[in-house]
């Protein structure tokens, strides 16, 4: 079997600047708040560890979130630093009154290589109700269309739960009207706010899946999935049953994303320094604060056993794609507080090697 780990650095990063947010979102897994805290990092050890991100070769894709982001007046020169030392930097911001045209234009200008916007639902009822803020939909359209005019790409988030799940055709259609670039479906896991949420089943989930990987095609937009790395099988299981074999599968848009899960390929910071597999999954292996973030993510021992495969356990460990998906981790963990077991979201029995 084709390993697909990423021992030396990682692909993204996602880094939480802030917990500091204007929104309530029920599914928030940073317990936001209006203010910022003290413990945050100040603007030279943010550039302290975007140097050190940097010296990787390639350098990792930089995701500045929170919290709101923009609640930090230091935001933009840190994009800018970013630019300077070749990182890839995107930002996702809170879609608030605090997302101008200005602050839109003055990301751009600093180098911002794509803005994310988080949609929950095709109507402001749907949308607003999970945000906890009314005009929140409203806004999220306008600071969309900022987006695209300015000329950045805009990648759309949707959070896909037992309530989300069945608009998810009318917010297909939305977000292609918006003229997104990249369309992202995140599959709630039960962590901070979140746990009061109800998630698909494995049976929702594998229609959901299915369902987007035969629609992909037809829009004008790349697809991709958050914490449901099981969309790579049904993926491959699609093209194969359509008689493409091997070479095109390793040459499709989705291979780039084969192995990438919380710990192999990604690593989360935040907003006091924390280092942990993802955000979603809270353990932590350090502090950047007094250690070096590439150091963490190459010999962290949690770091060194998610990249594992191999030591999966349950359905996962002995499925045949646990190489190319592996399960989502975070909801492993947050489901049996075992980030090594099986994902609950997928109840396929274990299949013959897929790669």
């Amino acid at each position: 079997m084709t390993s697909y780990t990423f021992p030396d650095a990682p692909l993204r990063v996602y880094w939480e600047l802030t917990r500091a947010c204007d929104l309530a979102c029920r599914h928030c897994r940073a317990h936001a708040q209006p203010r910022r805290e003290p413990d945050e990092l100040d603007t030279a050890g943010c550039e302290r560890v975007l140097r050190r991100l940097a010296s990787a070769s390639p350098p990792p894709h930089v995701v500045f979130t929170g919290g709101d982001p923009l609640k930090r007046p230091d935001v933009v020169r840190l994009v800018e630093k970013g630019r300077e030392l070749g990182l890839p930097v995107a930002v996702a911001p809170s879609a608030t009154m605090r997302l101008t045209g200005d602050a839109v234009r003055a990301l751009k200008s600093a180098g911002a290589s794509a803005i994310s916007l988080s949609l929950d639902g095709s109507s402001a009822a749907r949308h607003d109700a999970l945000r906890g803020v009314l005009g929140c939909f409203g806004w999220t359209l306008a600071a969309a269309q900022r987006v695209v005019a300015a000329g950045l790409p805009l990648q759309v988030n949707t959070l896909v739960t037992a309530d989300t799940a069945p608009d998810l055709e009318a917010t297909a259609a939305l977000v292609g009207r918006l003229a997104a670039s990249r369309w992202s479906l995140f599959f709630l896991v039960a962590t901070g706010r979140g746990r009061a949420l109800r998630q698909v089943d494995p049976r929702e989930a594998e229609l959901s899946l299915r369902w987007l990987a035969h629609r992909a095609a037809q829009w004008p937009f790349a697809v991709a999935t958050t914490e449901a790395p099981l969309y790579r099988r049904i993926v491959v299981e699609r093209m194969r049953a359509e008689g493409r074999g091997g070479d095109e599968i390793a040459r499709s848009p989705i291979a780039a994303a084969f192995g990438l899960r919380d710990g192999n390929g990604i690593m989360f910071i935040g907003a006091g320094g924390d280092v942990t597999p993802s955000g979603f999954l809270p353990v932590v292996a350090g502090n950047v604060r007094d250690a070096d973030p590439l150091e963490i993510y190459r010999d962290a021992p949690l770091f060194r056993t998610l990249r594992a495969p191999e030591l999966l356990r349950g359905r996962c460990g002995a499925c045949g794609y646990r190489a190319i998906c592996g399960g989502s981790r975070a909801r492993a963990y947050a489901e049996t507080g075992d980030f090594l077991g099986q994902d609950p979201l997928c109840r396929l029995e274990p299949v013959a090697a897929a790669a």
